[in-house]
C-alpha cells in the first residue's frame, strides 16, 4: 500500500470536503514528506471498520448491492442462452460476452426480451425472491411503473452481496460518483475477489472514506476499500454544500459523445453496451437528472417542446405511426442531429434525425433542462 497524506472522511466530512474543488492533501500530524495514512477510525488501518457485515444468506426483503462491474438483469432465471454464459457467475467476463454476441447480428438481437436492464457496481437492489442460485431483484435507482421498488428482474446471487456496513456508509458518508466511462479500483485492501477486481462504471456511487490530491479512497460493496483517481469521480455531499451544478445541453452532449461507437446491447446501461433508453438514462443520470429507465416512460416526463425549437439535450421520441408509446429515444445535440443507440446492427451513432426518421415516426420531444 502506497503511503499517502490523507484527509480523514469518516466523522469529519465537513473538514474532509473543505478542500474542494482541488481536494488538496494535508500532511498527517507529526509527519514530514510522505505521511502515514490517517484512517476512518483515526487509528490502525486494520480494515475492521470496513469489514463485511452480513449473515451470509440473501433473503426476501433484504437490501443487497451489486458486487461485479455490471450485473445483467434477466427477464427469467432461464433466459440466458449458452452464448450468454460469460455474463453469469461471480466474476463475469463482459468483454468475452461482447465478443460472443458479435458473432452475428441475430445473436445480439436475440437478447431482445431476455434481458430487462443492467445494474452497475455498487448499485442497490431489493431482494424480491430467492430461488436457488438466482434472486429476483428490483434495481432501486431505475424508475419504472413495473414496480414501485425499482426495475425488476433476475440476477445470479453470486453477483450480489448483503453488507450492512456498506449500507451504513452509503447513508452517512459523502459519495464518490464515477464520471469517467469506467474507473479502476487500485490498491484494494481487505477484500477478496473471484478473479480480477471489478471496475466501477460511470454513475457508480461509492462511499468516500478518505482523499488526497490525486485519489479518493472508497468503501467497496463486499467489504474493504480501494483508491480511485480523483479525475474519474465527483464528490457529492449535500449536507455540506457539495452538490452537482445544473448541467447545460453542452454538458449532456459532451458526455453522450464519449460513447460514440459503443455496441448496442438490449437492456444495456454500461460502457460495454446500451439500448436506446439505457443510453439516455445513463447520460442524464451522469448529470444528476433522474428519468425513468424505459423510452415509453421517459416520454411522460419533462416539458414538451416543438420540433422547430429543439435545443441540445432534448429527448426525441419515436413511435409507430408517430403517436402512442415510444419504442425509441435519442438525444438532440444541435444542428439537426441526434445521438442514439439505434439497434443490434449498429453502434451508438450521430445522425441527422429527420433524415433518419424516414418512416415518419417522430412522436414528440421533451426537455429536462
Amino acid at each position: 500500500m502506497r503511503a499517502k497524506a490523507l484527509l480523514p472522511a469518516l466523522g469529519v466530512c465537513a473538514l474532509a470536503l473543505t478542500a474542494q474543488p482541488a481536494l488538496a492533501s494535508t500532511t498527517a500530524p507529526g509527519a514530514s514528506g510522505a505521511a502515514s495514512p490517517q484512517t476512518m477510525a483515526g487509528g490502525a488501518d486494520d480494515g475492521g471498520a470496513l469489514r463485511l457485515e452480513s449473515d451470509g444468506e440473501l433473503k426476501k426483503g433484504d437490501t443487497a448491492f451489486v458486487s461485479v462491474t455490471t450485473a445483467t438483469v434477466w427477464s427469467e432465471k432461464d433466459s440466458p442462452r449458452k452464448v450468454d454464459e460469460p455474463a453469469l457467475g461471480a466474476s463475469p467476463d463482459l468483454r468475452a460476452w461482447d465478443r460472443a454476441l458479435d458473432r452475428s447480428t441475430e445473436t445480439r438481437r436475440g437478447l431482445t426480451g431476455l434481458v430487462e436492464t443492467q445494474a452497475g457496481y455498487g448499485s442497490e437492489v431489493e431482494i424480491l425472491e430467492v430461488d436457488g442460485s438466482w434472486a429476483q431483484v428490483a434495481v432501486v435507482d431505475q424508475e419504472t411503473p413495473k414496480s414501485e421498488d425499482g426495475y425488476p428482474g433476475w440476477v445470479p446471487t453470486a453477483q450480489l452481496v448483503e453488507n450492512d456496513r456498506f449500507a451504513e456508509l452509503r447513508e452517512d458518508q459523502p459519495a464518490a460518483v464515477v464520471t469517467a466511462k469506467s474507473a479502476e479500483l487500485a490498491d484494494v485492501q481487505f477484500a477478496e475477489f473471484d478473479g480480477d477486481a471489478p471496475t466501477a462504471p460511470i454513475n457508480a456511487e461509492l462511499p468516500l472514506i478518505a482523499q488526497d490530491e490525486d485519489d479518493v479512497r472508497v468503501a467497496l460493496p463486499a467489504g474493504g476499500a480501494a483508491w480511485i483517481a480523483i479525475g474519474d469521480v465527483r464528490i457529492e455531499d449535500p449536507d455540506h454544500g457539495f452538490e452537482l451544478d445544473e448541467p447545460t445541453g453542452a454538458d449532456l452532449v459532451e458526455t453522450a459523445r464519449q460513447f460514440e461507437g459503443v455496441d448496442y446491447l438490449w437492456g444495456g446501461v454500461s460502457p460495454l453496451g446500451f439500448d436506446c433508453s439505457g443510453f439516455t438514462y445513463t447520460v442524464f443520470r451522469a448529470h444528476g437528472i433522474e428519468i425513468p429507465r424505459d423510452a415509453g416512460d421517459q416520454q411522460n416526463t419533462g416539458r414538451t417542446v416543438s420540433s422547430t425549437s429543439l435545443e441540445a439535450g432534448d429527448l426525441l421520441f419515436f413511435a409507430r405511426g408517430g403517436s402512442g408509446r415510444a419504442h425509441h429515444v435519442g438525444m438532440y445535440i444541435g444542428d439537426g442531429k441526434m445521438i442514439h443507440a439505434p439497434n443490434a446492427s449498429k453502434d451508438v451513432e450521430v445522425v441527422d434525425w429527420q433524415s433518419w426518421d424516414r418512416g415518419g415516426q417522430f412522436a414528440g420531444a421533451k426537455r429536462h433542462l
